[in-house]
């Protein structure tokens, strides 16, 4: 991509009073487009663009010594360039500054080899645990690849082997729904990383590889087909299963549902030659998909029991305004109902409305896939029970993703919940912790959610709440909607207001509850 000239090139230099503090100034380096980042008297010069999915960094927030992007909350080392934080998971760029005189020059790149470690947090009791023997990852989703690329950054070098039900090497779980499913992401954009990359690191990756049993004295996972495998820690992130509802169907009906990338591939297959599609569940799935196969031309239905769609997460005026989305885009809806029973073709409601479809695509939501851990012995209660650093009922075993359920330092609660950058910075604490660090989770949880060309951006956590204030307006498309409880700010969902996101985040991360084991 070319960079404009128009930018200011930081190699000849920048005048200090020109910069503010905590300022973000967008420029290049040579032909490499940079930003320029005052915090107090230090300036920092790195990469313009999220690893992610590239969003602008000049448009994000700087927090201390990191920078946040304002699309999908990643946060990087100002000071390394490193990814401390996911979804990002590779580092960007990062230049030497140095200040003479009136001016701050950026200098000589630092190259990844020579970038300097981050020191780690000292344990809270001031006592590192040896590191492990080995690690063994049962799950190969966004948990369990972001604590093996943690646990290599970190330097640890002894046997990791990641354990996946999946036929799929780890994945954008997150795309299914939407770029992959619209068909404007080709497949081979999928993975997360490449073979060499697994190859080059020495983690071992074992997919198609369902575990039978856990042995928790004897510390080995026992494959369904294959040997033992020992473990000196243990990391269980089987993520979440959809929930497969009991609709009769003959005929030759063709009712799929969309967890893995398989699924994805195989409503694609079927997409290719269809003309109308029910989607069952007007879920965060369910809508995406509706929106996706729009895309493509589709006729879409809509069915679901809800009222209004996203209203128990959202609230009713958001959903509202979501649905008002898709209905400008031509999706029907039919709610307050449910499917009857599929003949071939024939989609037949509970309320005896028929519907002609070429396939079903169900969106009912997921289920927590725990059977395997409370099997084993661990502590469960509607997940799997972790204290603050996310380790489970049992020494050495940790728990990650979909099925964790934690104690949360903003509400005081526990809580579990089911997005993809809450799965992936678990999976890399856990693995700090599986070294000893004693680094408590305390992420705010953060998801988003395509619709057309909307995109909601939520941060916090609201399972209830007795007040919404919207800020702005949803008709244009250009608000933050604040839900509290008691007067307390829980959540904040917005649209258009990525910077508002961001500072929410920074916000919640002020007023921890100082939430221990629970």
């Amino acid at each position: 991509m070319a960079i404009s000239n128009n930018l200011p090139n930081f190699r000849s230099g920048i005048e200090v009073r020109d910069v503010a503090d905590g300022a973000i100034v967008p420029g290049r380096v040579d032909s490499e487009e940079a930003i320029l980042v005052r915090r107090g008297e230090e300036f920092f010069a790195v990469g313009a663009q999220c690893t992610h999915y590239h969003g602008a960094l000049a448009a994000g927030l700087a927090v201390g010594d990191t920078i946040r992007c304002p699309l999908h909350h990643a946060c990087f080392s100002l000071r390394t360039g490193e990814a401390l934080r996911a979804p990002a998971l590779d580092p960007i760029a990062c230049w030497r500054v140095e200040r003479a005189g009136a001016k701050v020059f950026v200098r000589e790149r630092i190259d990844s080899e020579r970038r300097p470690t981050p020191k780690p947090s000292a344990p809270e009791d001031g006592k590192a645990d040896a590191a492990p023997s080995s690690v063994t990852i049962i799950g190969g989703g966004a948990a369990g690849l972001a604590a093996a690329d943690r646990l290599r950054r970190e330097g640890y070098s002894a046997r990791i082997i990641v354990i996946s039900a999946d036929t799929s090497p780890p994945y954008d779980r997150p795309n299914l729904s939407k770029d992959f499913l619209m068909g404007t992401a080709p497949a081979e954009w999928m993975p997360l990383r490449t073979p060499e990359y697994y190859a080059e690191r020495k983690i071992e990756l074992l997919l198609d590889s369902p575990v039978a049993s856990l042995d928790l004295k004897r510390r080995t996972v026992q494959l369904e087909r294959g040997p033992q495998v020992e473990f000196g820690a243990l990391l269980v992130a089987t993520g979440a299963g959809p929930v497969r509802l009991d609709i009769p169907a003959a005929g030759g009906a063709r009712l799929l549902y969309l967890r893995t990338f398989a699924d994805a591939q195989a409503i694609v297959a079927a997409a290719a030659a269809a003309k109308r599609v029910v989607v069952v569940g007007a879920s965060f799935i369910g809508l995406e998909v509706a929106a996706s196969l729009r895309q493509r031309g589709i006729q879409v239905h809509v069915v679901g029991p809800e009222r209004i769609p996203f209203e128990r997460v959202l609230g009713a005026q958001i959903g509202t305004f979501v649905r008002e989305i898709h209905e400008s885009h031509g999706v029907i809806f039919h709610l307050g109902t449910s499917v009857a029973h599929v003949d071939g073709r024939r989609v037949t409601l509970k309320d005896t409305a028929c519907i002609e479809a070429d396939f079903v695509v169900i969106g009912a939501g997921v289920r927590p896939t725990i059977k395997l851990a409370e099997q084993a012995g661990l502590a469960i209660d509607r997940g799997v029970l972790v204290n603050q650093y996310l380790e489970t009922s049992a020494a050495g075993v940790f728990a990650a993703g979909d099925i964790a359920r934690w104690p949360d330092p903003y509400s005081g609660e526990r809580i579990r919940v089911e997005h993809w950058v809450v799965a992936e910075r678990q999976g890399q604490i856990a693995a700090l912790n599986m070294l000893g660090r004693r680094q408590r989770f305390d992420a705010v949880p953060f998801f988003w959610s395509q619709h057309y060309d909307v995109t909601i951006n939520y941060v916090g956590h609201a399972e209830s709440w007795d007040a919404i204030d919207v800020d702005g307006s949803l008709s244009s498309r250009d608000c933050a909607v604040t839900y509290r409880r008691g007067g307390r700010i829980l959540a904040v969902a917005s649209i258009s207001r990525d910077l508002e996101s961001l500072e929410a985040e920074r916000n919640f991360e002020l007023t921890q509850t100082g939430a221990t084991d629970g």
